[in-house]
């Protein structure tokens, strides 16, 4: 399937949308990324009201965005269809902008994508984030990507770039090659993505026409005011095609530490200017756990290693642990390896320590917003965070 290209339809920018590096007065804009982690001891529906409640939560200490994640088949992540969370988040909240980082596409067509957001567009307008991924099944970072240099580095201002995970070694599991399996009709193939992202982008805009010349037009959906975002992990298809489409591009520090810097550099570079979007915007992410003191920090964030392990050997997000039931969990020098790309990016301690960490990663990539994730055992822990580092963060 092909189609005209359409441009990007209008959308409102956060009021604080500006980045300052050097300048007091300006505010990078922070906002929050939730997978709708489920806990040990606890169930999905739990997880969902805290999601709500911390979408509450956020909106009121002046976060940007609150965005949904898409996974599949893991125990301890409810977060399986963005839309539908979105919609329940909608109802919650009144002002912050809510989004898809990133609905897979992998498994999806351009329409069935346009239709969901379009619902949602209908009765709450001009408030979503269209937030697309290659993925549907294929681990992140997959995509073709400079190579990085194995022994990883160390910018002048202290941020860690470190050695690039080898994603292959995923590739044949059992877990994936199901889960594409269970989300994809017997013998489909996935459309190409540049092709899928034109297609979206035309079936907003209305100029949707397929090779025979026939109309397409999506009611609700046609003319939805959305803000159309890519993610990606690389300098691969996803930069490339966020900036020859002049669309905002969002790149994963958190999952895919090794390749920020090129992902964005490649986004830039391929940048073309569109009707609503004049310069690159760029928003990244990155995993911390704030707390009052260093100590409570690490101990609220002893679950991170085992849960990443538990997705980096393809068993599925496990349910998140306490410190206790994380520490007592066997851990080898070869699953220490397995995650250090991960643990050693994680920004862990007071607000001050994570802010100046947050401002470095800022910084070396020039983003105009990040976007953080926390996740911790208890909800409360959780909620403490985002309150400490958005009352530390205002302050600069």
């Amino acid at each position: 399937m092909s189609a005209d290209r359409g441009e990007e339809t209008s959308a409102a920018r956060p009021g604080a949308e500006a980045r300052g590096a050097t300048n007091n007065t300006v505010t990078t804009p922070l906002s929050v990324l939730d997978l709708v982690p489920i806990s040990t001891g606890s169930n999905a529906p739990e997880a969902l009201r805290n999601s709500i409640d911390l979408a509450q939560r956020a909106e009121s200490l002046g976060y940007a965005r609150y965005w949904f994640a898409e996974h599949h088949l893991n125990p301890g992540v409810a977060g399986t269809s963005p839309a539908v969370v979105l919609a329940l988040v909608a109802g919650a909240t009144e002002s912050i902008r809510l989004g898809s980082a990133a609905v897979q596409l992998g498994h999806r067509t351009a329409l069935s994508t346009v239709e969901e957001f379009g619902l949602l567009d209908t009765l709450h307008p001009g408030r979503f984030d269209l937030g697309l991924g290659r993925s549907g099944g294929k681990p992140p970072g997959s995509e073709t990507r400079t190579p990085q240099a194995p022994e990883g580095r160390v910018l002048d201002n202290g941020l860690v770039i470190p050695p690039a995970f080898d994603y292959s070694q995923l590739l044949g599991s059992p877990r994936i090659a199901l889960s594409q399996a269970l989300l994809k009709q017997p013998g489909a193939t996935s459309q190409p993505y540049t092709e899928q992202v034109a297609d979206i982008l035309a079936l907003i805009a209305g100029t949707y026409r397929a090779e025979n010349g026939e109309e397409a037009h999506v009611v609700p959906g046609e003319g939805a005011d959305l803000q159309i975002w890519i993610h990606g992990s690389s300098a691969g298809e996803s930069a490339q095609v966020a900036g020859a489409n002049g669309l905002r591009f969002g790149t994963n520090y958190h999952v895919a530490p090794s390749g920020v810097l090129e992902a964005v550099a490649a986004y830039r570079e391929a940048f073309v200017p569109s009707a609503t979007l004049g310069s690159p915007y760029v928003i990244v992410s990155a995993d911390v756990v704030v707390a009052e003191d260093d100590q409570t920090a690490r101990d609220l964030a002893a679950g991170y290693g085992p849960w990443v392990r538990s997705i980096r050997t393809a068993q599925g997000a496990i349910q998140y642990p306490t410190a206790e039931e994380a520490r007592a969990l066997p851990w080898s020098p070869q699953d220490a390896a397995l995650v250090a790309d991960r643990v050693d990016t994680q920004f862990v301690g007071t607000p001050e320590k994570v802010a100046d960490q947050l401002a470095a990663l800022r910084d070396a990539t020039q983003a105009d917003e990040l976007l953080i994730t926390t996740i911790t055992h208890d909800h409360a822990d959780r909620v403490r965070s985002f309150e400490l580092l958005a009352k530390e963060w205002q302050q600069r």
